[in-house]
């Protein structure tokens, strides 16, 4: 076998991947802005994606901000800055750890759902039944998945902030023995508006991808009861990838000058 057209082979493949996952975007878009507009969809998505992950998201940030105040108190005893563990913890809760995980944690949850409901009306065909019934599927079943992610993350992601947050002032004062209100005041002190903000900006851009790719995957999924299930690993495992490298972005977008 020739390894260069080995190559060949997998960047054309790429790059069809990448133009077929750019005109999908170019529609479901489209078709968030254009009538008729389905808002009982959007409200059951905004509910099945925001409502229903809060437990396993609020869990996520509790005990990550629990971990983190034990790390970073242990990890800064060595340098005597056992002073600084809450302006660590809520700088990394807010513009990191809060919105990644959280979104790590839907994209398992709700992508993997999309690309399993939307792959099983492809393979049963009804999403062509829908065509036959004048029903844009775009319209119907991705615009409004994409519309309710983009705005429930970033809700999902500042109820996980307060609960990480939260988690590390229960470690910090009942373990580890801090004042509360010395710890309180520290945390708000060195909490600035642009670390929020840019954690929800991720969390919308993360909701965005979530959904793109469970309904890109799910809409492409062919072969029965198997694509169905390749259809939705490959929607968690795209989901998740795509989440780090446009957080690298975004990070780049915000701080690149600080």
């Amino acid at each position: 076998m020739n390894p260069l057209a080995i190559i060949g082979r997998v960047f054309l493949d790429f790059l069809v991947a990448i133009g077929r996952v750019t005109v999908f975007t170019f529609h479901g878009v489209r078709h968030i802005f254009l009538p008729p507009f389905y808002l009982r969809l959007l409200v059951k998505q905004m509910m099945t994606i925001g409502y229903f992950s809060l437990p396993v998201v609020g869990l996520t940030a509790l005990f990550t901000g629990m971990v983190l105040a034990l790390q970073i108190f242990i990890g800064a005893g060595r340098f005597n800055a056992e002073s600084a563990v809450a302006s660590i913890v809520v700088l990394g809760i807010t513009r990191e750890l809060g919105p990644v995980l959280g979104g790590l944690m839907v994209a398992g949850r709700v992508a993997s759902a999309m690309a399993a409901e939307i792959g099983t009306m492809r393979v049963t065909e009804q999403i062509d039944a829908l065509t036959t019934l004048s029903t844009n599927p775009f319209k119907y079943l991705v615009a409004p998945r994409l519309l309710a992610a983009t705005l429930t993350l970033p809700v999902l992601v500042l109820v996980a902030d307060i609960i990480g947050v939260m988690g590390g002032y229960l470690i910090a004062t009942h373990k580890l023995g801090f004042n509360a209100g010395s710890y309180m005041k520290n945390t708000i002190d060195f909490l600035e508006t642009l670390d929020v903000v840019s954690g929800l900006v991720k969390a919308g851009v993360f909701g965005f991808v979530i959904a793109l790719m469970g309904c890109y995957h799910g809409f492409h999924s062919k072969g029965g009861a198997q694509g169905v299930g390749k259809a939705t690993t490959d929607a968690v495992v795209s989901a998740s990838i795509l989440i780090l490298v446009t957080n690298y972005f975004v990070t780049e977008l915000f701080f690149s000058g600080k």
